[in-house]
């Protein structure tokens, strides 16, 4: 098998990695295959509530070597394994994504001829999500939705920010 990335290929390695990935309580959230000349990059991503530390990698990337070793999913290609949290820009599209980034700010755009809105998110359940908007509350379904992305937010070092006196 060919592993040039194709949703073929992506959602058949996904579909063969996920009860693995399950059966460490974690979500798959992501398979990306590139290809570079003769060789492959294999990046898997995965998230749980309260978020991966280095022990759910490590875990997660046995189960996913593991299950490899077992089939001809990557073909005779050599390749790259890669096992990550999804990470901060990766878009919100799943309800569980809203549900572990609450308190974080997001910028929605909608389909349609709606403005994006950028708010904090208050609440979240599996039709959408109430966002706090210059201290207002605004309910926005996910079904609405084009793009919704976690914004980063800089915040200075103590001591920097200008809102601290010297004596």
């Amino acid at each position: 098998m060919n592993a040039a990335s194709t949703p073929e290929i992506t959602d058949r390695l996904a579909a063969a990695l996920a009860p693995s990935i399950e059966a460490l309580g974690l979500d798959l959230e992501a398979v990306e295959v590139t290809r570079a000349g003769k060789h492959s990059m294999l990046r898997v991503a995965v998230d749980k509530d309260g978020g991966v530390d280095m022990d759910d990698i490590a875990d997660a990337t046995r189960a996913v070597s593991a299950v490899l070793d077992e089939s001809d999913l990557m073909g005779n290609t050599p390749y790259t394994l890669e096992v990550s949290s999804p990470g901060v820009d990766r878009p919100l599209t799943l309800p569980r994504h809203w549900r572990r980034n609450a308190g974080r700010l997001v910028k929605v755009t909608f389909t349609g001829e709606a403005e994006a809105v950028e708010g904090r998110i208050a609440a979240s359940d599996d039709e959408g999500a109430t966002l706090s908007v210059a201290g207002d509350e605004v309910r926005v379904a996910y079904a609405d939705m084009k793009k919704a992305k976690i914004q980063i937010e800089f915040k200075p070092a103590k001591g920097l920010g200008g809102d601290e006196q010297e004596d």
